[in-house]
């Protein structure tokens, strides 16, 4: 008996059936693909996504610039800077926005996009602690918890802030905690879930995060003439969220078999199977697709260091981190640049918010039929090429509607290519790194959104032309990745590359074939 099966054996009963098959062969034989567990566990897991949602894009309302009125009549106050001082209030009160309570206007405007930028920045620093975490000893459902408990806190504690560099630091914080939800909830949400249906209800993730923003929009809307409250009332769901979901949400069948905790990994799988209404037969067991190095990679190490081992992971995870890099700049600053438009800042969010679900719905439909990559890469030039159109437009009259309507589909092209990349990036990697890698990709993410306030604040014209050409690129740079389309969900590196090479083998006798 080998070491691994010895491990395997030891660990419960579900690694000692004669007939041992993979977790993917376990849902598509027995358990079912994507039955009543399924849909109810996807469901839970995913409204996580309306948490980040809301934690990152409370920014626009919190932080915005409201208007200011003269009491004393036209022309009768001094220099609109100098504020209450000159004469000037806030029409909606001092207390409406961190703008109008710190004064963050004319040469102090840039500490807005500063603490946007600081936030983005505590995203990228937890992306790589909480996706580690979910890969080893804490677990996926462990790390959503975690995340969830420590943005609602450290949001709360937004709202009490004294000063702006308080406010900063929180902003930190939240963002420190908050920007690993989305990944976290995905794989937790998508592994369970059959091969045949993981693309097309991964795609699904991405309307929560949507109607999360839409939902915000309307809560800022109620609570304009305070942003403490709107602080409040956006963080409390993260606490609930752990009391109310959390408790009947199971853990990763994938991640108990990588970590050689077979008989729970068999435990959720016969969950499923009897909430299907199917049964998973006593004889069969699971199995890695690479045992004679389950315990060299999965018990021993599971970092982004046994990425860049493999020459073929670390050329994919750079890949992704740029082409992410490119989507999140152009993204996010798509989405900030509401500021920019001279229409009510609520409707802009809502419908931008909107725009991006048809997007969703495009791509579910047409991924089983044309693939991940080529899709991604249509997203992203899609999205380009009206970016570039709405900088040549003119910010005058009827044309005003043109740029906007231009952003919109830059908007629905992004989002689109924000939603396969996450289908995508999971595909690509195998069970032991791929919380890591996500969180490699959502750093990328992150540094892009750091960029994406600066460039909103050049104004609309430049940063159109900006993310034209950066989409553009992004969409050039996805040629250099593999499709992933059909092909298995692995567990470990190993497998993963000996399965790749078998299958390019594969296909390299069918094409002989074929010219024959």
């Amino acid at each position: 008996m080998s070491t691994t099966e010895a491990l395997l054996a030891a660990s419960g009963s579900g690694g000692g059936g004669s007939n041992r098959v993979s977790i993917d062969d376990a849902l598509a034989l027995h358990a079912g693909e994507f039955g009543r567990w399924q849909l109810r566990h996807f469901v839970l897991v995913t409204a996580a996504w309306m948490l980040e949602a809301m934690h990152t894009m409370v920014m626009i309302f919190a932080d915005r610039e409201p208007a200011m009125w003269c009491p004393a009549g036209d022309g009768r106050c001094g220099d609109r800077c100098a504020g209450a001082a000159a004469g000037w209030e806030w029409e909606q009160g001092s207390g409406s926005s961190t703008v109008a309570e710190w004064g963050l206007v004319c040469g102090d405007r840039y500490k807005v996009g500063l603490v946007q930028a600081v936030y983005f920045a505590g995203c990228m620093m937890g992306s790589g602690v909480f996706g580690h975490l979910s890969d080893s000893f804490l677990g996926r459902k462990g790390s959503l918890q975690l995340v969830c408990f420590l943005s609602g806190g450290f949001g709360l504690l937004t709202s009490l802030s004294p000063n702006y560099w308080v406010y900063v630091a929180f902003r930190l914080l939240t963002g420190f905690s908050a920007g690993s939800i989305c990944f976290c909830s995905f794989v937790l949400a998508t592994e369970p879930i059959g091969p045949s249906y993981r693309g097309v209800v991964g795609t699904s993730t991405c309307y929560f995060f949507s109607g999360g923003i839409a939902a915000l929009a309307g809560i800022a809307a109620l609570f304009q003439s305070s942003w403490r409250i709107l602080y409040i009332v956006s963080s409390l769901p993260s606490l609930a969220f752990i009391l109310v979901v959390v408790p009947f949400v199971s853990e990763s069948p994938r991640w108990y078999l990588v970590r050689c905790r077979t008989d729970d990994a068999m435990r959720v799988l016969r969950e499923i199977a009897s909430t299907n209404g199917k049964s998973i037969p006593d004889c069969v067991g699971l199995r890695l697709d690479d045992e004679d190095d389950i315990t060299k990679k999965v018990v021993e190490t599971s970092s982004v260091l046994d990425v860049f081992r493999s020459q073929t992971m670390r050329a994919r995870l750079m890949l992704l981190v740029i082409i992410t890099f490119l989507c999140s700049v152009v993204y996010f600053g798509l989405t900030l640049n509401v500021v920019n438009l001279k229409i009510n800042l609520y409707i802009s969010v809502v419908v931008n918010s909107l725009a991006e679900m048809p997007a969703y719905l495009v791509t579910a439909v047409l991924l089983q039929h044309f693939g991940r990559k080529p899709l991604t890469i249509g997203s992203m030039l899609l999205s380009g090429v009206f970016c570039t159109t709405a900088s040549l437009i003119p910010d005058v009259g009827a044309m005003r509607v043109a740029r906007m309507a231009c952003g919109v589909v830059g908007i629905f092209g992004m989002a689109g290519t924000y939603n396969l990349l996450l289908v995508y990036a999971s595909e690509l990697f195998p069970t032991v790194v791929r919380t890591v890698a996500l969180g490699c990709k959502a750093q990328g993410s992150q540094m892009g959104a750091i960029l994406a306030p600066i460039v909103v604040l050049l104004g609309e014209r430049v940063l159109f032309v900006v993310f034209g050409v950066l989409a553009i690129i992004g969409g050039l740079l996805v040629l250099c990745l593999p499709e992933t389309m059909n092909k298995p969900l692995y567990d470990t590196m190993a497998g993963m590359e000996k399965g790749e090479r078998s299958s390019k083998r594969g296909d390299e006798v069918a094409t002989s074939n074929s010219l024959i």
